[in-house]
């Protein structure tokens, strides 16, 4: 009777697992999911969500800057992404005179929308299974070039699920005329910054508005002052009704990195050995970096782009190897591949032939990373590539400070010779010459002439010892760039392996709801906005307001110093129609969380309600989250959401620019 029992209990587990909030789901294939989706709330149908025939939702979301998600929300091609997945764009259009970060920008009028150049935006077409196609001898190159040819600025990629199990063909439209419209001040757009990142409660004002233009034809161009605003085949309506707990969500967006299938031998290194070493390599990096900042505005400028993408992954790894440790993944793993041994004896060598494949390949990738996370933060032996392209030197001097390139480059070296195994003969002959990694790092400094502009300019960079270095530089990364591969799972001597082990554990795991790893392609994630247990005792209610912001304000903290016309506006109580009544207080809603399963390049996803319609911007996740990449806990991992009401609040009560939110249709 027990064990029936225990039985029975197990099935509805698996069962529930299911169903939970958790996957990304091909948009293509949604109408899979349909049927649990109305049944958490859901209105719309499949079609309505993915369509080739018709204009659909897709049709308003993009794939931002190669990274990030954006969605548009206007008949004129209007634009809303995170503050932080714009922050590149904007800080190439700051300057000391004129500080978007620090102040914010808002443009009046299209005619003072600003070019973003290189800033690229992608709508996709379609997506179709080509698995047959490649069995039957197609080449993947002749696929994208057939695709390319269907349309003005037609681009494609084939792209591999379930390692490789089965592959899809993406057909995008690229736009390359995108100009900034609005961004808020620094302290609303990254309110909190490092601190509260990865953080909840929440309050960060997380939104950049941007523009897509076109020729006169609605065509994708490159930039012509002459071109004009772009007209969506669909745009996103906007919500202002708000949300309660048990609101049913959903997400539209670009996910971009989950390893859902690994096994424990890549559990193990990433929470023992590469995350454990990135983190003490940025925390060097981003000590060094915060005190200059600190320093001067003018470096506090040159470097916030660089020290944002530096943090962002770095907290996201404490966050990381906290969840694995508390939730047992890597004992899991080996209880599940245990069974699937115990019940599939036929097939355990899959697991022997990728715990080989994981020893082989695992000194080697790591070196890979280490060469990510310290000679490739050396900038100054950049100029050694760029000599010859004038433009990119002026961009690559207008952000870059020779004092600050010293202290890392000592830090970094330093490390680099303390860990790596990879050959690295030249350098290692550097550092031997002048007495180890620090005294050759303050050697080379000491003596190149490049670490302005004018002393490019001036000098012979062939006879530079920056010169001598890049190209110590260029062997160790000519061995190490065999193994430049997402993860460590990808290098093909291991991936070749899971191939048929996923296989095989979709034909032995039949309870487990399969989805693809997320790989930076169009996914639809769907769950609940929901509050959750932090610690014991602690509950962490779902929304977050204005009260929040004012608690945290603090004139003396640059990361915390609100700008005035905030201050004003809730000293005011002057909310417009962005004010709520909520647990008594009339005040202005920030953000929620919800339990869709989200990763990096979700940032700036759309956040839509049961009948479709914009409620907010995704932008974080919680840091008890962000094991989810590895292994997603539906009690714990939160998706951290700006809602749509403070983005348009600041719109209109700090920004003045009322005129988008007309735009909007509000």
């Amino acid at each position: 009777m027990k064990r029936t029992l225990l039985l029975v209990a197990l099935v509805f587990a698996t069962a529930f697992s299911a169903f939970a909030d958790k996957g990304m789901w091909l948009p293509s294939l949604i109408a899979s999911r349909i049927d649990d989706m109305k049944a958490k709330g859901f209105k719309l149908d499949a079609e309505d969500i993915y369509s080739i025939n018709q204009a659909s939702l897709k049709d308003a979301v993009v794939l931002f800057d190669g990274g990030c998600t954006g969605e548009i929300v206007s008949e004129k091609g209007l634009l809303i992404t995170n503050h932080h997945c714009g922050y590149d764009a904007i800080q190439a259009l700051s300057s000391v005179e004129h500080d978007y970060l620090t102040d914010g920008f808002w443009a009046m009028s299209h005619k003072e929308e600003l070019p973003c150049p290189g800033l690229k935006v992608h709508i996709l077409v379609r997506m179709e299974e080509v698995t047959d196609r490649i069995a039957q001898g197609e080449t993947v190159a002749n696929i994208i070039a057939e695709a390319k040819k269907e349309g003005v600025g037609y681009m494609a990629e084939v792209e591999q699920m379930y390692y490789g199990n089965q592959a899809y063909l993406f057909v995008y439209r690229e736009f390359s005329d995108v100009r900034l419209v609005a961004a808020p001040p620094t302290t609303i757009g990254k309110f909190g910054a490092d601190n509260d990142n990865w953080i909840w409660p929440r309050h960060t004002g997380d939104f950049s508005i941007f523009r897509i233009y076109v020729d006169e034809n609605n065509e994708p161009a490159a930039y012509n002052a002459n071109n004009k605003p772009y007209t969506p085949a669909r745009h996103f309506k906007v919500s202002t009704e708000g949300v309660k707990e048990g609101d049913f969500t959903m997400i539209y967006g670009f996910p971009g990195n989950t390893q859902e299938y690994i096994t424990s031998d890549a559990v193990k290194y990433v929470a023992e050995k590469s995350d454990p070493t990135k983190i003490e390599l940025r925390t060097q990096r981003l000590d060094i970096i915060g005190a200059a900042q600190n320093e001067s505005a003018e470096t506090r400028i040159k470097y916030a782009a660089k020290q944002a993408n530096i943090a962002n992954a770095w907290k996201k790894w404490q966050g990381e190897v906290k969840g694995i440790n508390r939730l047992g993944t890597y004992s899991k793993k080996l209880d599940y591949e245990a069974r699937f041994r115990q019940e599939n004896p036929e097939k355990a060598y899959l697991l022997d032939s990728l715990e080989t494949a994981y020893a082989n390949n695992m000194e080697g990738y790591f070196n890979y990373e280490l060469y990510n996370e310290t000679l490739r933060g050396i900038e100054l032996q950049q100029v050694v590539f760029l000599a010859s392209d004038a433009a990119a030197i002026e961009r690559f001097y207008k952000d870059f400070d020779v004092n600050v390139d010293r202290k890392l480059a000592v830090a970094m070296l330093t490390a680099y010779e303390e860990l790596a195994t990879a050959e690295a003969t030249k350098l290692r002959a550097l550092f031997e010459k002048h007495g180890g990694a620090e005294g050759y790092a303050n050697w080379l400094y000491d003596n190149t002439k490049l670490g302005t502009l004018e002393g490019f300019k001036a000098n012979d960079i062939t006879t530079d010892p920056i010169t001598e270095f890049a190209h110590a530089v260029i062997e160790i990364k000519s061995y190490v760039m065999q193994y430049a591969y997402r993860n460590l799972s990808n290098i093909p001597d291991i991936e070749r392996w899971y191939r048929p082990y996923v296989k095989a554990l979709m034909e032995w795991d039949k309870e487990r709801a399969f989805f693809p790893d997320a790989n930076l392609t169009l996914r639809v994630a769907y769950g609940k906005v929901a509050g959750y247990e932090y610690a014991d005792g602690e509950y962490h209610l779902p929304q977050t307001t204005l009260e929040g912001i004012i608690a945290k304000d603090n004139p003396e903290i640059y990361d915390y110093n609100v700008p005035q016309a905030l201050r004003d506006a809730y000293a005011k109580k002057d909310y417009g129609r962005w004010g709520i009544e909520l647990n008594g207080k009339y005040t202005v809603p920030v953000c929620f969380i919800a339990t869709n399963h989200t990763t990096g390049g979700n940032s700036g996803s759309p956040v839509i309600n049961a009948n479709g319609e914009l409620i907010g911007v995704n932008f974080d996740r919680t840091w008890l989250s962000t094991m989810s990449d590895i292994e997603f806990d539906e009690t714990l991992c939160r998706n951290i959401i700006c809602d749509i009401r403070y983005v348009l609040f600041v719109v209109d009560k700090v920004g003045g620019a009322g005129w988008l939110i007309d735009e909007m249709g509000l």
